[in-house]
C-alpha cells in the first residue's frame, strides 16, 4: 500500500466513513478511492486534498525529522563533560534572561 493510500484509508476510518460515503462527500468515484487505498494508483495532490478534506483533515507541510539539522553543535556539546555542559546551559539561560529583559524594556 502506498503512503497516500494509507493516509486516505486511515483518514476515512477515523472519520467513520465507508468508501461510498467518502466518495459522495468528496465527489470522487468509490472505485477510484478503492484503487488509491490499495495502492494501485497514486492520486494527484488536489485529489488527495479533497479526500482528506472530506474526512475533516488537510494536507500540511511539516519538516521531516532529522533533515536539515546541523549536528555539529550537538556533537560539540556531547564532547563536553557534564560540568562543562552545565556551564554552557547556565550561560545560555543568562543570555535568554537578558534578552527577555531588553525586549520588555523596548515594549514598555
Amino acid at each position: 500500500m502506498s503512503m497516500a493510500g494509507r493516509m486516505v484509508r486511515d483518514a476515512r476510518r477515523r472519520a467513520g466513513l465507508t468508501q461510498r460515503q467518502l466518495a459522495a462527500k468528496a465527489g470522487i468515484p468509490q472505485e477510484t478511492i478503492a484503487r488509491i487505498e490499495r495502492g494501485r494508483v497514486d492520486p494527484r495532490v488536489m485529489t488527495l486534498d479533497r479526500l482528506l478534506e472530506a474526512c475533516g483533515l488537510g494536507l500540511e507541510s511539516i519538516p521531516r525529522l532529522g533533515i536539515g539539522i546541523d549536528r555539529t553543535q550537538i556533537r560539540a556539546l556531547l564532547r563536553l563533560s557534564p560540568s562543562e555542559r552545565l556551564a554552557v546551559a547556565i550561560a545560555n539561560d543568562q543570555h535568554f534572561v537578558e534578552l527577555r529583559r531588553s525586549i520588555r524594556r523596548v515594549s514598555e
